[in-house]
């Protein structure tokens, strides 16, 4: 059952300053959540009257950071670094998300390995219509410093 999370982005998402493209967390639960993201002509992705198709896929990312963030931040534990390793079947109806829009972005996790590999379905909609859907592959390491060092295993 979704619950309601009362925590600002900041908090739970590594991105800072304007590459953090979220506006608000909704809701979520065990494997998945709602965020929402205001089209903004101030985003430095924005371009000929809004902001490309194609940024769909950093939306859907940002909503995955976000759901990892709030559940560590359920055990007492900062937000860790994670990497898009890629996606699938990225379709998006719409050549722009044009300014004045609030695109609501859903994550949901199928997929989980111990290793920190995952797996996300992944739907935006504009005004309760789907407009653009993906599977995302991701990896949190366990230890970011090692990872970053080269020392993951």
């Amino acid at each position: 059952m979704r619950v309601g999370i009362n925590k600002p982005v900041s908090s739970i998402v590594p991105h800072a300053g304007k590459m953090s493209l979220l506006s608000r967390v909704i809701e979520g639960d065990e494997e998945s959540i709602v965020v929402e993201a205001d089209i903004h002509a101030d985003s430095p992705l924005y371009s000929g009257g809004g902001i490309g198709g194609w940024v769909g896929i950093e939306y859907m990312a940002q909503a995955i950071a976000a759901w990892a963030g709030w559940r560590a931040s359920l055990k007492g534990e900062p937000p860790r670094i994670g990497l898009l390793l890629g996606t699938r079947r990225y379709e998006c109806s719409r050549p722009l998300f044009v300014v004045g829009e609030t695109l609501r972005i859903e994550a949901r996790q199928v997929l989980w390995s111990e290793s920190g590999l995952a797996q996300f379905e992944c739907r935006i909609q504009v005004d309760g219509d789907e407009v653009a859907t993906a599977a995302l592959t991701v990896f949190e390491p366990h230890d970011s410093d090692d990872f970053l060092k080269g020392r993951n295993e």
